[in-house]
């Protein structure tokens, strides 16, 4: 098929060359001239695993290329991705400016062009968008004389640093579509994708538009109800490594997202339970349990800093902490929302000195804060003199560091593990004091 993605970011350039990957016909289309440069030249903008290389050799191949030229590319095209960022606007909901503009370059794009039969083109809303979106949308590209154009919907369920497997072995496909022949199309797109018999849900536009809200809403409170469970073991001395493990085989429960933590972050999590805040205030339903995984996150963002505040009271100041992890989650250099931020900020505040380290994150972070902090290229590089290290992101390399070698570099032997990585037991028989998330006060 012949695909136009319509966005470079990070949804628009992994769908785009995990649909070339299949052999489909892709072009890429963003209003960036840099940016297009960039991919045209075989780099990304983004760091994510696997996915370099899959640009490569689908543009080496000629499946996969790039443009700004949106008009040539939906003509062209059977199927046209609408994929652009979707911010968070100052009243909390979802600004759709980026993705309103698209529709109308669309339906000046095909006005002309003489309809076919249904099916014959779809736009499809990937960008995550409020429930009535694909409705304006069909609305839009009907105000230039497209009405005879299928609009769907389909929302992504892609983990930053594993998306592409995700893309690949989705767990579901869901399409919303009012007519049959727009989801018929969809499902010979992801045939390729789903012949494990994983299923392919065709809906409304509007339940699937609802689909994405309600899927990130619900690991968002599964966050922050673990983290609010950590913060009571803290009180009752309680460890809740124990208490997750305790109801995660609950086959009701399960594992995933029991994991406690300085808060959640990302370019999702905090935007969309935000988002649908603003949807139940439109509707005069106040959604009371999102805004309470709201508040748990926001606080919960702060739980490090108070304990490294409680250990060193009135000497925090002039005292060095290193921080082992930048990105909101290991296998991304994204710091969008990033637990580390709300760190960093509070130990400047409390006049801290901070040296960080993170394999894929650090420019991004000293794009913000520039010599306000010390960048170490290594793990250990931070250590040097400082009088403690916060594990704030729980990165693969700083899961089995040699703790004699960190006796000798840390000024004071003491550990903040914001993620549990490190056994208590065994950091104590090493001379260190150690603070987790839920351990304990101190484990």
């Amino acid at each position: 098929m012949k695909v136009a993605i319509i966005g470079t970011g990070y949804v628009g350039l992994v769908t785009g060359t995990c649909l070339a990957e299949s052999g489909n016909d892709v072009v890429c289309v963003d209003n960036n001239p840099k940016k297009i440069t960039v991919l045209q030249q075989g780099g990304i903008p983004i760091y994510e695993p696997g996915l370099q290389e899959l640009v490569a050799r689908n543009a080496r191949d000629g499946r996969l290329t790039f443009t700004t030229d949106l008009a040539a590319a939906v003509r062209a095209a059977q199927l046209v991705f609408i994929a652009v960022g979707t911010p968070q606007s100052d009243e909390g909901d979802a600004d759709l400016t980026a993705v309103f503009a698209v529709a109308d370059a669309i339906g000046e794009a095909l006005k002309d062009v003489p309809p076919g039969p249904p099916g014959t083109r779809v736009v499809v809303t990937k960008s995550t968008v409020p429930v009535g979106t694909n409705a304006q949308v069909a609305e839009r590209l009907g105000a230039k004389g497209c009405s005879h154009v299928d609009v769907a919907s389909n929302p992504e369920f892609l983990k930053e640093g594993a998306a592409i497997e995700d893309f690949m072995k989705p767990d579901r496909v869901v399409v919303g579509a009012r007519r049959p022949e727009a989801a018929e199309v969809l499902r010979e797109l992801y045939a390729p994708f789903l012949r494990t018999e994983r299923p392919f849900l065709v809906m409304t536009p509007e339940s699937a538009e609802m689909t994405k809200y309600a899927a990130n809403a619900m690991l968002a409170t599964k966050i922050s109800f673990i983290n609010e469970m950590a913060n009571l073991c803290d009180r009752l001395g309680a460890d809740i490594n124990d208490v997750r493990k305790g109801i995660g085989h609950d086959q009701r429960i399960g594992f995933q997202f029991l994991f406690p933590g300085p808060g959640y972050g990302g370019s999702c999590f905090p935007k969309d339970v935000e988002a649908i805040i603003a949807m139940g205030r439109r509707t005069d339903l106040p959604l009371e349990l999102m805004r309470a995984v709201d508040a748990v996150n926001d606080a919960q963002k702060r739980v490090l800093f108070e304990k490294i505040r409680a250990h060193y009271g009135d000497e925090l100041a002039g005292k060095t902490l290193a921080l082992w992890g930048l990105a909101f989650k290991p296998r991304t250099d994204d710091i969008r929302e990033a637990p580390a931020l709300t760190l960093i900020d509070a130990l400047l505040e409390a006049g801290a000195q901070v040296r960080v380290h993170d394999p894929e994150a650090t420019a991004n972070v000293r794009a913000i804060y520039g010599d306000k902090l010390h960048y170490a290229d290594r793990p250990y590089g931070a250590l040097e003199g400082a009088d403690g290290l916060v594990v704030v992101t729980e990165w693969a390399e700083f899961r089995n560091p040699d703790f004699e070698v960190m006796k000798r570099l840390l000024a004071q032997r003491v550990i903040f593990d914001g993620r549990n990585v490190y056994d208590p037991r065994m950091l104590r028989q090493f001379g260190f004091t150690y603070y987790g998330i839920g351990r304990g006060a101190r484990a």
